[in-house]
């Protein structure tokens, strides 16, 4: 890369570097978290609840229940799900760890499916070999915020009394067939980290269409208490309480939630950035013979979190490893997302193995995921399109 960076006198496209995923805090996000600061309620009180009817009808779910993280949020509905030990749960390994620990967590056995060669998505043709008396649930991931193919894994659910669990912490506002995204599978998690659609912070949430869910979700999130009258032992004591299930303190305070009120009101802009941004860089490499870009299933609507690339090896003299290196000398932020979850040491010492799922395996090698967040302008956006272009260029094998 040092020779490239000589060829162009040293200088970077950029001059500060640019990440590829940040928040936007503006003054009415501040003023809310003041406001709730200087209220009686900083952890858990009413703002939650305001929050969680937000988010519910804003997906048009019947129940939201916020959490602390969107791992903590998956935790709680593996729990729901009713998932015990050795229980086999089926999902994707093109996802953050969280997704399958949360199975882990409970005693259960994460059972990776390989992904479909465009989407990048969990196949559903993957999922069927898999399911055996011991399966319990299918979590598929909605990855980069293109969500799966759910009218085909639904239907493999139905079939085989299974439970989906959607895994939607990059599909916050994107659509399916023309439904939003959170009502779609039985729960839906959405988190709220702040390279997400909207932040509070850290912070996830629960949506659903089910009583009893609903139900063992509070419970979860607060160590297994109850204060309901209708399943109290002693009904006749104005403070007392008691736990019928083994929770954790999974609580999300008012602060958090006043942030994610606020964010809430942008949301929708928020995604119309992202869309323009994704609509920009797709337009710049669509010709690019070394690049494919993602590509849209003709049901999904993405929310686009992220802006993933795969590059044609075949035609670079050089590997992935030098082309990010030499993007982030140009203050291009890319990353990579995901490394095969059982690829993790921690996987590999449970006895999962490489060579499980080889299509998401060979798409890992070949990725890089470009800067995508609605606070970027176009000079962001064209500096990334012109950095991309100058590496790929120089590194490219001469005809």
């Amino acid at each position: 890369m040092k020779e490239e960076l000589a060829l162009n006198g040293g200088k970077p496209v950029r001059e500060r570097f640019l990440p590829y995923g940040q928040q936007w805090i503006d003054d009415d996000d501040i003023k809310s978290v003041i406001n709730i600061l200087k209220s009686d309620f900083i952890t858990t009180g009413p703002t939650i609840k305001e929050f969680e009817e937000m988010v519910a009808n804003y997906v048009g779910a019947k129940y939201a229940v916020a959490f602390s993280s969107g791992t903590a949020a998956l935790h709680a509905a593996c729990y729901a799900a009713g998932i015990h030990k050795n229980d086999e749960v089926i999902t994707t390994p093109m996802t953050f760890a969280a997704t399958s620990n949360a199975v882990l967590y409970l005693g259960g056995i994460p059972k990776f499916a390989d992904i479909h060669e465009q989407t990048y998505n969990i196949n559903p043709a993957n999922i069927k070999p898999l399911i055996n008396e011991q399966t319990k649930a299918i979590i598929p991931v909605d990855f980069t915020g293109q969500p799966a193919q759910y009218e085909e894994i639904m239907k493999i659910a139905k079939e085989n009394n299974l439970i989906v669990i959607e895994d939607a912490a990059h599909a916050m506002g994107a659509s399916y067939n023309g439904k939003k995204v959170g009502t779609i599978a039985d729960m839906t998690m959405f988190s709220f980290h702040p390279v997400k659609h909207i932040t509070t912070g850290e912070g996830g949430i629960i949506t659903t269409n089910h009583d009893q869910y609903y139900e063992k979700l509070l419970y979860f999130r607060n160590h297994g208490i109850s204060r309901d009258p209708k399943i109290l032992r002693e009904k006749n004591q104005p403070w007392y309480y008691e736990m019928h299930e083994l929770g954790f303190n999974y609580r999300m305070t008012d602060i958090q939630a006043a942030l994610g009120i606020s964010q809430m009101k942008k949301l929708d802009s928020f995604l119309e950035k992202r869309k323009i941004i994704a609509e920009m860089y797709t337009k710049a490499f669509e010709n690019c013979e070394i690049i494919i870009p993602p590509y849209q299933h003709s049901l999904s609507e993405s929310s686009w979190h992220l802006y993933v690339i795969r590059l044609k090896l075949e035609k670079l003299r050089a590997t992935r490893t030098e082309i990010f290196n030499a993007l982030q000398k140009e203050n291009i932020g890319v990353n990579v997302h995901y490394i095969p979850v059982y690829l993790h040491p921690y996987y590999q010492k449970l006895g999962y193995s490489k060579g499980l799922c080889p299509i998401a395996e060979r798409v890992y090698e070949e990725i890089i995921t470009l800067p995508l967040f609605p606070k970027m302008d176009e000079r962001d956006v064209k500096d990334v399109i012109r950095g991309v272009e100058k590496v790929l260029h120089y590194f490219e094998v001469k005809k």
